[in-house]
C-alpha cells in the first residue's frame, strides 16, 4: 500500500506490504478496487474481485489491523470468459442503511459493460444491466465520481486526449452515457490511473509503465475543458508492478469529483 500527500513536491506518507501470497505470482491480470475494514473476529477483512488469465475470482482474507500474516483466505472462482476485458473497476456507493455495488469492465471491442453485484448468503452474484460502445481508443480509466443515479470515469486515450464519461444507472440496456473532453493532448503516456477523493475534487495518480514512473495530479470539479487540473509532480519511487488499484477503507467517503 502506498499513500501520497497532495503536496508539491509529492511526498509518500505510507509504503508497506499489507499481505503476502494472496495469488500465484504473476497471474493477476486485472483487479478492481479492494475494500477493507475491521473484522468481527479482530484485525482487518479485505475483499474484491480479480481476473487471472481468462477467469474472474472473488477474493477475501483477513490480516492483523494494518497488515501482516494472511489468514482465512478464500479465492472463489466466478467464471471464465474474462480474457476479452482490459479494465475492471467497481463502484460501491454507500448511503444510510444501504449499499450499491456496480462493476464496469471495458471489452476489447470498445464496449463498456455494467454489472450489478448483489449478495446472496454473503456470496456476490453478477448481472449485466447495460452497455455502451465507442470506447475502443481508451487506454486507462478510473472512477472519479459516484451518486445514487450515475458513476463517472476519467479516461486516457491512445490519441493523448483526456475524457470523462458519466454512466447513468437507470434506463435500458443501452447506457446513455455523457462523454466530455477534458484535455486534447499529452495524456497518452499513462497505462494505469488510480483516483481517490481529496477535498472537493480528486487526487489522480497516472502511471507510465514504459518508464516505471508515477505522476500525481489534483483534479477539480469535472466540467469538460474547464476542469481544473494541477500537476503536483513526479512521485518518489518506481512503478513496475503489473497491476495497480485503489485500496479503500469501508469508512472512506464516496467519490465526489464531479
Amino acid at each position: 500500500m502506498q499513500t501520497f500527500a497532495a503536496t508539491s513536491p509529492v511526498t509518500r506518507t505510507t509504503d508497506k506490504i499489507v499481505g503476502r501470497d494472496i495469488y500465484p505470482d504473476g497471474q493477476v491480470r486485472l483487479s478492481a478496487r479492494i475494500r477493507y475494514g475491521a473484522a468481527e473476529v479482530g484485525g482487518d477483512a479485505h475483499e474484491g474481485p480479480v481476473i487471472m488469465g481468462s477467469t474472474m475470482y472473488d477474493t477475501s482474507y483477513l490480516t492483523p489491523a494494518g497488515g501482516g500474516a494472511v489468514s482465512q483466505k478464500q479465492v472463489v472462482r466466478v467464471g471464465a470468459g474474462w480474457d476479452v476485458y482490459r479494465t475492471l473497476d467497481r463502484s460501491t456507493f454507500v448511503t444510510a442503511g444501504s449499499q450499491r455495488d456496480t462493476e464496469y469492465a471495458l471489452h476489447l471491442d470498445g464496449t463498456i459493460y455494467r454489472r450489478s453485484v448483489t449478495y446472496i448468503d454473503g456470496k456476490p452474484s453478477r448481472r449485466i444491466t447495460g452497455w455502451q460502445s465507442g470506447y475502443k481508443g481508451v487506454k486507462a480509466m478510473t472512477l472519479i465520481s459516484q451518486t445514487s443515479t450515475y458513476d463517472t470515469f476519467l479516461m486516457t486515450l491512445t490519441s493523448g486526449k483526456l475524457y470523462t464519461a458519466r454512466l447513468p444507472l437507470a434506463g435500458g440496456h443501452i447506457i446513455p452515457g455523457v462523454v466530455k473532453q477534458v484535455r486534447s493532448s499529452t495524456w497518452q503516456g499513462f497505462e494505469s490511473l488510480v483516483a481517490a477523493p481529496c477535498g472537493t475534487g480528486t487526487l489522480l495518480l497516472g502511471i507510465d509503465k514504459d518508464t516505471g514512473s508515477g505522476y500525481l495530479y489534483s483534479v477539480g470539479h469535472a466540467n469538460g475543458t474547464a476542469t481544473a487540473i494541477r500537476g503536483l509532480g513526479k512521485v518518489p519511487g518506481s512503478f513496475t508492478d503489473p497491476v495497480y488499484f485503489r485500496r479503500t477503507n469501508l469508512t472512506d467517503p464516496n467519490m465526489a469529483g464531479e
